[in-house]
């Protein structure tokens, strides 16, 4: 499983709503992939963030940071190719990273 795949099945397990996935190869120097996705309430943002560096850890990737957790509005999970953006809901509509990078393609994502 690559770790696109793993950060995805991360955020679906525990249920992040509107998964986007952007292609940034070429667009960004940050990372290959971002992955976009909200939570209901700051308990929901925290434990898809958590969850995603457990499975990304588990699987021996390194996290290489995290940011805003414990405001849990908009954490960045940095994992260094793929980068996730989990907003709580309230706030992803204003920053609105999916407009931000439109020229990213986005893809599908499918568990292996």
């Amino acid at each position: 499983m690559t770790l696109l795949q793993i950060a995805y099945k991360a955020v679906d397990d525990k249920h992040g709503e509107d998964i986007v996935v952007l292609n940034m190869e070429g667009i960004s120097l940050l990372a290959d992939h971002f992955i976009i996705c909200h939570g209901n309430s700051d308990r929901q943002v925290q434990a898809i963030a958590r969850e995603i560096q457990d499975q990304a850890a588990e699987a021996g990737y390194e996290i290489r940071r995290v940011e805003g957790f414990d405001g849990a509005r908009w954490v960045l999970v940095d994992l260094g190719d793929v980068v996730v953006h989990v907003f709580h809901k309230d706030e992803r509509g204003y920053y609105n990273l999916e407009r931000l990078w439109g020229d990213a393609p986005q893809l599908e994502v499918h568990e292996a």
